[in-house]
């Protein structure tokens, strides 16, 4: 169930329907719209009389919500999500661009990357400190030290930064290091970690599951919003079909659809979406024509020594070419790099 307040009601109204829900044993959200605040009701609302909360006093409307996922659906927030990573804005007019390499391999490394993404305009850098691999023998990332060479990076160059955090004990660890959490394919149903990050207000860059439903991938992004962190952006990475010429399957689709069911903001990843750094240029293109608001992009000074995925990742050059393609398309859907 949603109520929706009235344009402008004051403060003290909303906080006595919020005291009221409260008191029945029931988890009350605020969302914060530019004109009207919509309350979500999270619990059993049986307890509730929806002719009482319709007559009390700034209530517009009372409504119920179809979606099993009440946070994260349209029908609660009607304006789309922006979401703010040190001072980078994701969602509404604008294209994000977060690019950097798959692994944080030493300072000189990244450094090179977080130079090269910030001169071809890309606007966070992005790295993996703790890399979770199929086989247990492959190179797991620096760990703490990477964080360390990504803070001190992030300072020097002036970009902010999304890392992976892959268990709920390093969450504190990261969010002192990185701008945003990415939480990956793999981890996108560890419900204990969902809600970890949930309890942070860090942003958090949700990555889809390799045979997740939409349905799935929108609850597990409801999961971080009931534990009270609304800055939560959508990546859709490819999924796992019987195509085994591309490392994934990449559904464009998903950008329509999710913009039709929810309100946050949704990325898109063309490097684990293919998984062939000759396809990346074409699907980031793609993306933005369908009207993803960013995209991930693996890019290493050198893939071909790149430690992992090297094969997915492009150099500076190619990066920055895909920069300059990306600008007049952005444009043609209403947004701007």
């Amino acid at each position: 169930m949603i109520i929706v307040m009235k344009k402008n009601a004051p403060e003290e109204h909303i906080q006595h329907i919020l005291d009221e829900l409260k008191s029945k044993g029931l988890q009350p959200m605020p969302l914060i719209g530019t004109e009207r605040v919509v309350i979500a009701v999270i619990g059993d609302e049986r307890v509730l009389s929806e002719k009482h909360l319709r007559s009390m006093p700034s209530v517009s409307n009372v409504m119920a919500v179809l979606q099993p996922y009440t946070l994260v659906s349209r029908d609660t927030k009607f304006e789309d999500t922006i979401v703010d990573v040190a001072g980078v804005r994701i969602g509404g007019d604008t294209v994000c661009v977060m690019a950097g390499p798959c692994s944080i391999e030493s300072h000189e490394q990244l450094l090179a990357s977080a130079r090269a993404v910030k001169s071809a305009g890309g606007h966070i850098l992005r790295g993996g400190a703790f890399k979770p691999r199929t086989s247990p023998h492959s190179f797991q990332g620096m760990g703490e030290e990477g964080l360390k060479i990504m803070k001190a990076v992030s300072e020097e160059v002036g970009l902010p930064t999304v890392t992976e955090v892959l268990d709920p004990r390093h969450v504190e660890l990261v969010q002192s290091h990185a701008d945003m959490f990415q939480l990956g394919a793999r981890n996108m149903q560890n419900f204990e970690l969902l809600k970890e990050v949930g309890r942070t207000k860090t942003p958090v860059l949700l990555k889809r599951g390799s045979s997740a439903t939409i349905k799935e991938f929108l609850l597990a992004a409801e999961y971080i919003m009931s534990e009270g962190n609304p800055n939560v952006v959508l990546c859709e990475r490819g999924i796992r079909t019987f195509e085994t010429d591309t490392r994934n399957t990449l559904p464009l689709a998903t950008v329509p659809l999710v913009k039709e069911l929810s309100h946050l903001p949704i990325v898109i990843d063309p490097s684990h979406g293919t998984g062939k750094r000759s396809f990346i240029a074409s699907m980031s293109r793609a993306a933005v024509a369908a009207g993803a608001d960013g995209l991930m992009i693996e890019m290493h000074p050198n893939p071909e020594e790149a430690l992992t995925d090297g094969d997915q990742s492009v150099d500076p050059e190619q990066f920055a070419k895909i920069m300059k393609d990306l600008g007049p398309i952005a444009g043609v859907v209403g947004k701007k790099l």
